[in-house]
């Protein structure tokens, strides 16, 4: 007769492969649920993500780090605004070897597949099991969520994110730029290691704006780019396929639950989404289930995996950092979002005296790159 599950992970994401990583090192039995692959196959994977360093620490402990030519440090970071405003971030000056790194998806992904793999307390299913335990790490439309009765509260923005690669003229110098102008906010986030001349783009622009740059040819796209850019790295090119998804603000009003005696607990995009200016969205997700995992791990030896009382612990430690996290990146939307008139003036000006704020901006720096 086989084992039963102590806990099943709905989502095999790098949010759910993680934990189930993390649960399986403690010696719990896990069932990681994946979707079958759609028929025909996807498309190739254009995002990129911007890990911090207690992410990047958590995923070397499960020897799921890529190599460096999919992780590229961030040496240095420019933030413009749209009438002279400016923040210069550099990893020096905050006492670390990196502000973060740009990680290719489709890299991590294999890597912690391939841990997987080789961990045998977890075995990869189609359907979920029963188990004392059930943690959804679905992404924003989890069909579990649902299923157990929370409501997710949604506040859409008027705007989409167009993801691409782009191959450029001038190396990016280990530099990631943003520029907020016209409603709209622009990442290049450099790729291909220290001496790479690619970047991953994340171009949050107006809904209506939106059909009209993903049908543009591809050489007219960059062009459009290069002018939102101000020409930083000169000529570009674009290497990729398109992506776009709506951009939005969202958190479930319940993290945890007990249905007929098992417990339940909302982990990453299934539980909190935020506006991606700070590419901050992974790295909450990682720390969600780094806490759950530490959670379950000092627990005493007569509470099961399931006990409310102990996921209530793991969702007063996560909603936290969360509620901060959406009230910051939701705020520097709105604050962007006019754009003229006295608040432009204000806005640049705040951000050029932030930059000359000395400990303030080594502080929240430090708390952005996970250094606590």
């Amino acid at each position: 007769m086989a084992q039963p599950f102590d806990v099943c992970v709905r989502g095999a994401g790098v949010v759910g492969r993680t934990l189930a990583l993390l649960l399986a090192r403690d010696g719990l039995r896990v069932a990681l649920v994946a979707e079958p692959a759609p028929a025909g196959g996807a498309g190739a994977d254009v995002r990129a993500y911007a890990l911090n360093s207690a992410a990047r620490t958590l995923l070397e402990s499960l020897r799921s780090w890529p190599d460096d030519a999919f992780a590229t440090a961030v040496q240095a970071m420019q933030v413009l605004g749209d009438d002279g405003g400016e923040i210069d971030f550099s990893a020096a000056l905050a006492g670390a070897p990196a502000l973060a790194w740009i990680v290719d998806v489709p890299a991590l992904e294999a890597r912690l597949q391939e841990a997987v793999r080789y961990q045998p307390l977890v075995e990869v299913v189609n359907t979920p099991p029963g188990a004392a335990l059930t943690v959804v790490c679905e992404g924003r439309a989890s069909p579990a969520r649902a299923q157990f009765g929370v409501e997710f509260d949604v506040t859409p923005y008027p705007q989409q994110a167009i993801a691409a690669r782009l191959s450029c003229e001038k190396p990016h110098a280990q530099i990631a730029r943003q520029w907020f102008a016209h409603n709209e906010i622009l990442a290049f986030l450099p790729m291909g290691g220290a001496q790479g001349n690619a970047v991953a783009v994340v171009w949050s622009v107006p809904q209506e704006r939106t059909a009209p740059l993903l049908a543009l040819a591809p050489e007219k796209f960059a062009r459009q780019l290069g002018a939102a850019s101000h020409e930083a790295l000169g000529a570009l090119e674009l290497v990729s396929e398109r992506a776009a998804w709506p951009l939005q603000l969202a958190r479930a009003n319940r993290w945890v639950g007990q249905r007929d005696g098992r417990g339940w607990a909302l982990a990453g995009d299934a539980a909190h989404t935020v506006h991606p200016l700070a590419g901050q969205g992974l790295n909450l997700g990682l720390a969600d289930v780094t806490e759950l995992a530490r959670v379950l791990h000092e627990r005493a030896s007569w509470r099961g995996v399931g006990d409310l009382r102990l996921l209530r612990r793991y969702e007063r430690a996560r909603k936290a950092d969360v509620i901060s996290m959406g009230l910051a990146t939701d705020g520097l939307q709105q604050l962007f979002a006019p754009s003229a008139g006295p608040l432009q003036r204000l806005r640049n000006w705040g951000m050029n005296g932030f930059d000359h704020s000395g400990p303030l901006k080594t502080w929240l720096t430090r708390q952005a790159m996970g250094l606590r």
